[in-house]
């Protein structure tokens, strides 16, 4: 082979990277593109802009970021990176064309709405007599390769965790080599060599997150080192959202800077010398297989539908209450601190904690009655580390309609997670400083303070703070109702 292009989609690094080893392997000269997607683009452009015109959106910078990286190591070895602004089906059969390209390499995705775009530029390409080749390389096991003893496909974590344990070998975990000859990766030609897309000619503008999340294979190594050092005490504070416990690795994960297979081979070595933490994060990389294999065998999810159907017969809270009362939890107005404080973690950040992910979710559809799709579309709107896959699974089991969800009679309590999870309320001070002079005992409930104590902490509750905007208990007994229409239950 002569020609290849690596097109680069959810894997933004230059090392172990399947469909790049591949290209290095077999062909003399390579080229690496990106195609920034006006399909997926042109949606994330309305709501508030900016002054200028300009949508506020962390991932796109964060990807950009990215690819000013790989484009500067390309250029140290007398490459570079193509990037375009359009549609793949017309971005990457030119680019090909122009290029004489033999054949094309990528990554499997596993999102319906990206099989069939794939299948498109196949078949462009194949017009052209130009090859398209994909690889696995975003999860160890993906679609059926771990399945049942009777050969059909796991619904239940468990036991698709212990047989994935079981099938795991050394091969599954080996680095992808991309070590490229002297001159191998190829000059852009002048005609092709335009410079990176800017963010505002895309209709986006800086948005500062490199400032707490440092972008690119760079930022994904520096902050896996720091996490490594602490690894052992995963499972101390990973609960704890005022504490550095979890492993913040997501983002990068989710954008392929870095390796799903790198951070598994040191989860599965740590594990197998004793480490109680790496053993329950490497259990937490199992359940984003998981949950791809379940998007990629059940592509119905990606509609919308429910993965048990009888709570599809679910009728949730609707007109002008139920959008005054989503408005309440979208914007942490809902009186309930710990829920509030994690609503305006998310706002400013584009980060929730995995913990308040779960109470969160359970207070929209238990607490307040509201359709858990509104909430997976705001985290798809909001969450840097957005996964379709992960994040349809998180709200699907917080709603207990998903598969090896929690049971239906589970209601998470948000004040009892509240006084568990952040027991002395630093989180809760974090993000609600007008709530700051409470007592650890009446920050988790503020209505339950006395006159006194909230006169001298100068808070009005409907001024300073809202009135919890349901009540629990009595939320409670109407969510048992409303899913009584569930014939079906598996705890």
């Amino acid at each position: 082979m002569q020609k290849a292009l690596v097109w680069l989609r959810r894997d933004l690094r230059l090392y172990d990277n399947a469909a790049l080893s591949r290209a290095l392997k077999e062909a003399k000269q390579v080229w690496v593109g990106f195609i920034f997607d006006t399909d997926i683009l042109k949606p994330l452009i309305q709501g508030e802009l900016d002054v200028n015109g300009l949508k506020h959106e962390r991932r796109v910078d964060f990807i950009w970021q990215g690819l000013k990286q790989i484009d500067k190591e390309l250029r140290t070895t007398g490459g570079g990176l193509i990037v375009r602004f359009g549609k793949p089906l017309e971005c990457i059969p030119q680019i090909a064309k122009e290029l004489g390209i033999d054949t094309v390499f990528t990554n499997h995705d596993y999102e319906p709405s990206a099989i069939a775009r794939d299948e498109s530029v196949k078949s462009a390409l194949q017009k052209l007599d130009i090859q398209f080749e994909d690889f696995k390389d975003q999860v160890i096991f993906e679609k059926k390769e771990i399945l049942t003893n009777s050969n059909t496909v796991f619904s239940i974590f468990t036991p698709y965790k212990n047989n994935w344990l079981k099938t795991l070998q050394e091969k599954d975990l080996a680095a992808h080599e991309c070590n490229a000859k002297p001159g191998q990766f190829a000059a852009i030609p002048k005609k092709l060599d335009y410079p990176l897309p800017s963010l505002e000619s895309m209709g986006f503008c800086p948005t500062g997150i490199e400032a707490y999340l440092m972008p690119g294979s760079e930022g994904g190594q520096a902050f896996l080192e720091e996490f490594l050092s602490r690894i052992d005490q995963y499972q101390i504070g990973r609960d704890f959202p005022a504490i550095k416990g979890v492993s913040y690795l997501s983002t990068h994960l989710r954008f392929g800077m870095l390796s799903i297979r790198g951070l598994v081979r040191e989860a599965h070595r740590r594990m197998l010398a004793g480490s109680m933490g790496a053993t329950i994060w490497l259990s937490e990389l199992i359940w984003r297989d998981f949950y791809f294999m379940i998007l990629a065998n059940h592509p119905r999810l990606a509609e919308g539908a429910s993965f048990k159907p009888d709570y599809d017969n679910i009728v949730w809270e609707s007109g002008a209450n139920a959008k005054k009362l989503f408005a309440a939890w979208c914007e942490g107005k809902t009186g309930y601190p710990l829920v509030d404080a994690a609503m305006h973690q998310l706002n400013q950040s584009g980060y929730m904690h995995n913990r308040l992910r779960m109470v969160v979710a359970s207070f929209l559809t238990k607490d307040l009655g509201i359709d858990w799709r509104w909430g997976e579309a705001y985290f798809a709107e909001h969450l840097n580390d957005f996964e379709l896959s992960s994040n349809n699974g998180g709200w699907q089991w917080a709603s207990s309609s998903g598969c090896d969800a929690q049971p239906y009679f589970r209601i998470f309590n948000p004040i009892t997670q509240s006084e568990k999870f952040d027991p002395e309320g630093k989180f809760i001070r974090r993000y609600l400083p007008q709530l700051e002079k409470l007592s650890k005992k009446s920050i988790h409930a503020p209505w339950k303070a006395g006159h006194i104590e909230l006169e001298a902490a100068g808070v009005i509750l409907g001024r300073d703070y809202p009135l919890p905007v349901v009540d629990h208990d009595e939320a409670r007994k109407k969510t048992l109702v409303r899913y009584s229409v569930v014939k079906k239950v598996s705890a």
